[in-house]
């Protein structure tokens, strides 16, 4: 195993990292800045629902978003302004309200003074987060709190979010996957949810020119003199058919190929590194039917699939393996018929 050095580990966490400012994500980010600025504005706190497929960058755009936040270095180490938490492996109310307390490392005190007393975790949670300041509540993976749950447990998960939300002030944002939006049916939350957004799979269908812009925004946080022209016919092609428009994917793709031409102290990023990262990157997968490395095709022959119907969840089953259907992908196509009328 050749090990990368410091400055080379360095360029590949910076690349790993960063966040392309396309428009989705500045339109999102400045709804999160938009509902802090309005959090003492309004009667009730204006709240928002973030849905998206798997791999399309939700996690990363919100941890990006504390980061950003964090940097203007406008508030003080006692200071919370945005809570970035999850659903407890539990899927349950109370255990995922014990981590939020627990996020802002202020449980531990509150569970010694109520030692052998029952405990409003609402309540204590509503208080940690005045005493925090938290102008920003983002929940992730919220799907996983109400699948599988009843019209009443559903209607007690909502009257506990909107208690919260009104007694600490706090703006929420729920992230999930697409089915989350299950909670707006709620009627405490159908019109607190002001804005509602999807991060959404590429499509070369419907935008080509907004993934190839994509891909030079990430070209430019590669450590070369002269960024790789990503998005150039070869590259986006064969790219867009390794990931198939999903934005994980594709980053772990180029994260390879980019360890791969650092460590070979080559000067820029090539087809090849593309396409041994591509091979290595299918050598632990499971399938019935490898399919054709697209970094070694003739640019006419490369298939593409799309997205035609996102993933979504059976109610009805009975095994946990069953609940979630995967997304359904277009007949592979070449772009050419693809982009065909």
């Amino acid at each position: 195993m050749i090990m990368l050095s410091h400055i080379q580990m360095e360029q590949l966490r910076r690349f790993s990292d960063c966040c392309i400012m396309h428009p989705a994500i500045k339109r999102i980010f400045n709804d999160f800045d938009e509902l802090r600025q309005n959090q003492t504005l309004f009667s009730e706190p204006q709240c928002m629902l973030l849905t998206g497929d798997t791999g399309v960058g939700k996690s990363h755009l919100i941890n990006n978003y504390k980061k950003k936040v964090l940097a203007s270095q406008r508030y003080s180490h006692d200071t919370v302004p945005v809570l970035l938490s999850r659903i407890h492996k539990g899927n349950n109310l109370d255990a995922t309200l014990i981590q939020m307390i627990s996020d802002l490392e202020l449980f531990a005190s509150h569970q010694r003074k109520k030692r052998g007393y029952a405990v409003d975790l609402t309540k204590m949670l509503v208080n940690s987060l005045v005493r925090a300041k938290v102008e920003l509540l983002i929940i992730n993976e919220f799907q996983q709190l109400i699948e599988f749950k009843s019209l009443q447990e559903r209607q007690l998960i909502a009257n506990a979010l909107k208690f919260i939300s009104e007694e600490a002030r706090v703006p929420i944002v729920l992230v999930g996957m697409p089915w989350a939006k299950k909670i707006a049916e709620e009627p405490q939350w159908s019109s607190r949810l002001v804005r509602r957004r999807k991060l959404e799979y590429f499509s070369l269908k419907n935008d080509i020119k907004y993934f190839r812009e994509y891909l030079m925004g990430l070209a430019r946080y590669m450590p070369f003199d002269e960024p790789p022209k990503l998005e150039s016919k070869h590259f986006f092609i064969s790219l867009f058919a390794a990931c198939k428009g999903e934005n994980r994917r594709l980053k772990y793709i180029l994260y390879e190929a980019l360890k791969i031409a650092l460590i070979d102290k080559d000067n820029t990023l090539n087809i090849e590194h593309l396409s041994y990262a591509y091979e290595r990157f299918l050598s632990d997968r499971e399938e019935e039917e490898v399919p054709i490395n697209p970094f070694i095709q003739p640019i006419d022959e490369i298939l593409i699939s799309e997205v035609i119907k996102p993933s979504r969840y059976n109610p009805s089953a009975l095994l946990e393996e069953d609940r979630v259907i995967k997304p359904v992908f277009s007949v592979p196509k070449t772009l050419a018929q693809l982009l065909a009328k």
